[in-house]
């Protein structure tokens, strides 16, 4: 009997400890997709005297999802790096899910205020190579860490 109950105890925390471990682990944050804009091909041949044929193709589009909010520790961009190539078009949507805050990169002429509870749309061609800071620039969110590094690589 002493002995059920040790087996009976023993998957109770086992069962409860594999509950904690699935709901505790941190879920991601972001989600990078890329979107490639239709090719446009010319489908002349060309003739001995003629140029060769030139194929037009879009830039790619690369699309990231931040969130903006508070909590105890500090005022926050839920991603704090976002990596492109010079030349790329660039979607960032940016939810306000707590607090009041705006976007803004000063490099790329972005600011916008961020609604609470509404997506924000953010739409530019990254046309200069560096590192950039985005960041909110409501009085003391930056000092209190709401603020990232867009990465523009050559």
């Amino acid at each position: 009997m002493i002995e059920k109950n040790i087996l009976i105890t023993a998957g109770v925390i086992l069962a409860l400890g594999v509950v904690g471990f699935v709901y505790m682990r941190p879920a991601p944050v972001t989600k990078e997709v890329v979107v490639e804009e239709p090719k446009e091909v010319l489908q002349e041949t060309p003739t001995e005297t003629e140029e060769p044929i030139v194929e037009n193709v879009a830039p790619a589009t690369k699309e990231f999802s931040v969130d903006a909010y508070y909590d105890s520790t500090g005022v926050w961009f839920s991603v704090k790096e976002i990596s492109v190539n010079k030349g790329d078009n660039v979607k960032i949507k940016v939810k306000n899910i707590k607090g009041m805050h705006n976007f803004n990169i000063d490099e790329y002429d972005v600011k916008k205020d961020l609604p609470l509870d509404e997506e924000v749309s953010i739409e530019f061609v990254a046309d200069k190579a560096g590192d950039f800071i985005y960041y909110c620039s409501i009085p003391g969110h930056r000092e209190k860490g709401q603020w990232g590094t867009l990465k523009v690589s050559e």
